[in-house]
């Protein structure tokens, strides 16, 4: 059986530290011992070098064995106990002795292992009933701490208590991942690291990541030396992920950094906030230090403390800061605002609107124009930089204490301004609160710029922690969540006042159209009223002579006589005609003006009325019965009327105009894509025709396809039997082919309602 190690010994050659590979090291440190159990068949696949020096077993000796077979039925028999109850969720270390060394246990899966970490089971430095107690008067204190930051103080005293670490602190991190000595308990005799700050560097992107999966880490002796693990080479590339291990071998790079510090032992804390890292508890001892299981476990508690109570304690420190936002909105929301553009004018000078989130300046820009007041840039930059903001955002929402980062190019607008809060109107309009520059000192552990220094040997963390001062230019007072809630509601508020105001003058335009329209067709009826009548008067005239001609006149010849009559009948006609259109103009349409009428009996007044032109131009017309339908009679007698004239009118020369009217039921789709019956009136002649590109525009008013030298006519005909039709609720559609003749439908509802 061949046996190899599964050290990583390429783990710190590379170029870029934050890619080293530190959770498969191959190896652990040595205050425990590590074995890896297969899942499936329960045999040791993996053991550490170090086996030996606590239970007498060399990993020779255990690697390739079963459990059972290396230490017996009744502690195989306690660790799948154990593995049932890990599954539900961790539990306090097992308790195994093996070949009677009393071991201490911790149990986690890996790559389809039971990964175990056993250490001696010795009484820590602090009883675990004393562990007990402290908790309970930790919890008791913590119900008379308000702030985030007296809590995190009392964790720290906690912590060390419970540990007897050298110092204990509480490392919070930024939205970039560098850190913040937040809190803060140590030893009198060593310098305190409260308030410094730390590069992302010295926690790179894949530690963090760990941190994020093992909540709890500890080196008990910076100078150790790693003991590697084995395993059967019976596979290429066999390696064990250890990134939940508890022994886990630290990064060189790490360690070397902790010695840098003079650091003799560490623990960390993991506290997680929301699914992120929010920050760490981290324990430092200038010597040699390790900790009981229970120990640890209590130290991890006080870690749950703070996560649990960020929320709360942020909720408190934000309340204040919520409740004058809130007291802002509500004054503003009192003023008493006509919906009108004025009112934009009066809102942008309101001092609330910037005590609303604890801006410096705000512009409103509403319909192209712009309101401003404090701190803003020039109207022209304004309209750039929301045309900016617009597309950045995706016509919503932004916010940001460094504009810099994000339009490098507008140096001008971030001279004066670093933090902005941008809210989209709709339709162009928007909201920008402003903050000015805010400089602002960082005490640096270090040089944050030679974090990591590399030479002919490889890389290096820095040796120097040194206070080094950084002034923060071109970023703004940060902008809290009560502030950001605050300027969302207005927006929200003031989009729906925008629209009122839209909407009022869009009631104001339609209210002066309204009124212009009434005029306009007062005046149309007055002018029809005056038309009517003064044309009935020289009617009246003409058939009072024709007449007295007709009756009195004895040298008139026989045709003469039949003109006047024709004369006469031709202005009764007309008279007729203007008394039906002086009733059209002042009927309003609605059901009460409708008749129930018979198309058949409308046809045959027409054709006994143009008798004489059907005579004239040899014209014939041939109809079927026609149907029912509800209608304003003289209107449907003036629509047949027309259609069938202009046949006669457009006949062609070398035939005999006919004209077939025919009636079909049909179904049609209205405007909701419902099938409703109508009645389809066809009106079909052999006249000249017209090319089917015409067929929409000869019913516009005014329209001629010929001119007056060919054929005379007004071009009104055709347009008012449209406008005939839509009044009864259908429509007229048309169908020409040159030289062939004409047919028009005429589509009327059979129920008048739809």
């Amino acid at each position: 059986m061949k046996i190899k190690d599964i050290v990583n010994r390429d783990i710190v050659n590379l170029t870029n530290c934050e890619h080293e590979p530190i959770h498969i090291p191959g190896s652990i440190q040595p205050h425990g011992f590590l074995l890896a159990i297969g899942q499936e068949d329960f045999n040791i696949h993996y053991c550490s070098g170090n086996a030996s020096d606590f239970i007498g077993f060399s990993f020779e000796q255990l690697l390739g064995k079963s459990f059972t077979e290396a230490f017996g039925n009744e502690n195989a028999a306690l660790l799948e106990q154990y593995v049932g109850v890990l599954k539900k969720g961790p539990d306090s270390p097992l308790k195994l002795n093996l070949n009677g060394c009393s071991l201490q246990c911790m149990l986690h899966q890996s790559d389809g292992q039971y990964v175990l970490e056993a250490e001696p089971d010795v009484a820590g430095s602090i009883d675990v009933v004393d562990v007990y107690e402290q908790t309970a008067q930790f919890l008791s204190y913590m119900n008379n701490t308000t702030t985030l930051k007296e809590l995190c103080d009392l964790v720290a005293k906690g912590t060390r208590d419970i540990t007897g670490y050298d110092r204990v602190m509480v490392y919070r991190f930024d939205k970039e991942y560098n850190g913040e000595v937040f809190a803060e308990s140590c030893a009198d005799n060593i310098e305190p690291f409260l308030g410094l700050h730390y590069p992302h560097t010295d926690i790179p992107a894949q530690a963090r990541a760990l941190y994020m999966k093992n909540l709890l880490r500890m080196i008990a002796d910076i100078h150790y030396k790693p003991v590697p693990i084995y395993t059967i080479d019976d596979a290429p590339n066999k390696n064990l992920d250890l990134s939940l291990s508890i022994l886990r071998s630290t990064s060189p790079i790490h360690v070397e950094y902790l010695q840098n510090m003079g650091v003799g032992a560490t623990m960390t804390i993991s506290l997680i906030h929301r699914g992120k890292l929010w920050g760490l508890i981290a324990c430092h001892h200038y010597s040699p230090k390790n900790l009981t299981p229970e120990v640890r476990l209590a130290a991890q508690l006080q870690g749950q403390f703070i996560t649990s109570q960020i929320d709360v304690r942020q909720s408190n420190e934000e309340y204040d800061v919520a409740r004058k936002s809130n007291i802002a909105l509500e004054k503003i929301n009192a003023f008493e605002l006509p919906p009108i553009a004025e009112s934009f004018k009066i809102i942008s000078v309101s001092p609330e609107l910037l005590k609303l989130c604890n801006a410096a300046g705000v512009s409103l820009m509403v319909s192209g124009k712009i309101y401003k007041t404090g701190l803003a840039p020039s109207d022209e930059n304004i309209k750039a930089f929301s045309d900016w903001l617009m597309a950045y955002s995706s016509d919503s929402t932004f916010h940001t204490d460094k504009l810099i980062n994000f339009v490098p190019d507008m140096k001008e607008i971030c001279e004066n301004i670093s933090g902005i809060i941008y809210h989209s109107l709709g339709n162009g309009n928007s909201i920008i609160w402003y903050r000015p520059e805010t400089l602002t000192e960082v005490n640096w552990a270090g040089n944050p710029d030679k974090a990591i220094v590399k030479d002919s040997n490889g890389l290096h963390p820095r040796n120097s922690f040194n206070l080094w001062k950084q002034i923060i230019k071109c970023r703004s007072k940060e902008w809290l969540q009560p502030e950001l809630n605050a300027a969302a509601n207005y927006a929200h508020i003031l989009q729906k006042q925008i629209s009122m105001q839209l909407l009022s003058q869009e009631q104001e335009k339609y209210r002066k159209l309204n009124e212009t329209l009434t005029e306009t067709n007062a005046e149309l009826e007055n002018i029809n009223w005056i038309s009517t009548h003064d044309l009935q008067e020289p009617l009246r005239k003409i058939q009072l002579i024709s007449s007295k001609m007709m009756y009195k006149g004895t040298d008139f010849t026989d045709e003469t006589i039949e003109s006047l009559k024709r004369m006469n009948t031709s202005a009764n006609r007309m008279q007729t005609l203007l008394v039906d259109i002086l009733k059209y103009t002042r009927i309003k349409y609605s059901e009460e003006a409708f008749e129930t009428i018979n198309l058949s009996g409308i046809l045959n007044e027409i054709l006994e009325e143009i008798h004489e032109i059907l005579q004239e131009k040899n014209g014939i017309v041939h109809a079927s019965p026609l149907p029912t339908v509800r209608g304003i009679p003289f209107l449907v007698k003036q629509l047949f009327s027309n259609i069938i004239l202009n046949s006669l009118k457009y006949a062609a020369v070398e035939r005999s105009p006919v004209i077939t009217i025919s009636a079909q039921e049909i179904q049609i789709t209205n405007l909701y894509s419902k099938n409703k019956p109508a009645y389809a009136i066809r009106f079909e002649d052999n006249g000249i025709g017209f090319e089917q590109q015409y067929a929409d525009s000869i019913f516009n008013i005014f329209t001629r396809l010929h001119g007056n030298t060919e054929y005379n006519g007004s071009g009104v005909g055709l347009a008012l039997c449209k406008k005939i039709m839509q009044t009864h609720g259908g429509s007229i559609s048309a169908v020409g082919v040159p030289g062939k003749g004409s047919t028009f439908t005429l589509y009327f509802p059979v129920n008048s309602n739809e």
